[in-house]
């Protein structure tokens, strides 16, 4: 037995690794604290310097800068996609103090606009923008485009997508603009006498299918030159029309299609004179085609816009002409109001047209004054029936506060004086609330 111990603990010094089983580390003991030894420490390296990403399509771009080159991608190696979910809501409550029951003359009471956008990059040239509408019209695509941006100077946009024409059009969400509703060219469905006039000149947001090219130049440092021109399906009407129909417009009921197998065109251009305490720009734009399923009745839209800011204080002024052909029908007698002229023909087009003047001063860093004034005018025979006159006009008088509640949730309140030429004047009191998400 002795000697059989005694070969173990050989075997054992000889070998320790193999004798023993593998044992956790025993926790070191903390050293006796000594007197520190100062080591020379290695130069540092200088910083690497990165370059700031280049500036999204929606940012102001450099003024004469190429866009960068977009590098290459690793075999193997998937592109990076960046997601980016907004939205706003508004509610507000329309009152008409001067009618007993509101609801026949307009659509009063409380109403919703929620919009809610997904935007996707897919690299530094092409990106996707899909948007979803609930205002008084119901659900609709506000919004489903490609861009591919080749350069500063050319962008094309393919898909469902609001044209480029005028200047309120690129605010018209809620969140965007501090009155309730939106001026009368751009009125869509929160105007009085909507039925008789048939709402604005060109409703806003107009969205369409088409094809839209733009971009933006800059000469120098303070001067920048916009355009677009697009070809979309344009307005639509069903057969023997007098005037646009725009619920086939918006609505999905009829699929989003073209009526009339023929696109509408049209453009648009700006210049803009900019500094740090004053921006100047003015623009015009139209848009041309035929509304009617045969294609044999045209419109011609045409608008011009000019905005003023010094420092936070906005003025905008916007003019809108349309002239539309009607369809006289089998039996223009019977049709029309008005006789028609001396020489016994009646004149198939009516025009109508609309202007609107905005100013916005900041009474503080939390509230907002605008007032506003704007009206629109038809010129033309009407239908037998109508209430409207050969040579119609409203003017709508607007004050209106806008107090900012919390970040960007704001209160909205504003009160409306009507003046129509054929109609008893009206008060109209909104108060809503309205806000990104």
């Amino acid at each position: 037995m002795n000697r059989r111990r005694l070969t173990l603990v050989v075997l054992a010094a000889l070998c320790p690794t193999a004798a023993a089983q593998p044992q956790p580390e025993p926790p070191a003991e903390t050293p006796a604290p000594t007197a520190p030894v100062e080591t020379p420490a290695p130069e540092a390296a200088p910083a690497p310097v990165v370059e700031a990403p280049p500036p999204e399509a929606a940012q102001t771009p450099l003024p004469d800068a190429p866009p960068p080159p977009e590098p290459e991608p690793e075999p193997g190696h998937k592109a990076q996609i960046h997601r980016n979910f907004a939205g706003s809501i508004q509610l507000d409550y329309m009152a008409i103090p001067t009618e007993k029951t509101g609801r026949e003359i307009a659509l009063d009471g409380a109403t919703a606009e929620v919009s809610m956008k997904l935007a996707m990059d897919f690299s530094s040239k092409i990106s996707a923008n899909v948007k979803m509408c609930v205002a008084c019209h119901g659900v609709e695509v506000g919004m489903a485009y490609f861009d591919i941006r080749l350069a500063d100077e050319m962008n094309i946009r393919v898909g469902r997508f609001t044209p480029s024409f005028g200047e309120f059009p690129v605010r018209h969400d809620p969140a965007n603009h501090r009155t309730s509703d939106k001026p009368l060219p751009y009125d869509m469905g929160r105007m009085l006498r909507i039925t008789e006039w048939n709402e604005g000149v060109l409703p806003a947001p107009w969205v369409d299918n088409g094809l839209e090219v733009n971009g933006t130049h800059f000469f120098g440092e303070h001067v920048q030159a916009d355009y677009a021109a697009y070809a979309i399906a344009g307005p639509r009407a069903g057969a023997d029309p007098t005037d646009f129909d725009f619920k086939r417009s918006r609505s999905g009921e009829s699929y989003y299609i073209d009526n009339n197998s023929r696109p509408a065109v049209g453009g648009q251009v700006s210049a803009s004179v900019l500094s740090a305490n004053m921006t100047t720009s003015i623009g015009a734009s139209v848009m041309r085609g035929t509304y009617d399923p045969d294609h044999k009745l045209p419109f011609a839209i045409y608008g011009a816009h000019a905005v003023v800011r010094i420092g936070d204080m906005f003025l905008r002024a916007e003019y809108l002409w349309r002239r539309t052909k009607m369809s006289l029908g089998d039996d223009p007698d019977a049709r029309f109001r008005y006789a028609p002229s001396a020489n016994g023909t009646y004149d198939p087009y009516f025009v109508k047209d609309g202007a609107y003047v905005e100013l916005e001063v900041p009474l503080g860093p939390r509230v907002t004054a605008i007032w506003r004034e704007d009206g629109m005018r038809r010129r033309g025979n009407v239908v037998e029936g109508s209430a409207m006159r050969a040579d119609s006009q409203i003017i709508r008088h607007t004050a209106g506060l806008a107090i900012a509640i919390r970040s960007a949730l704001r209160l909205k309140l504003s009160y409306e004086y009507y003046d129509f030429s054929d109609f008893d004047d009206e008060s109209v009191v909104h108060l809503g609330i309205a806000g990104p998400f």
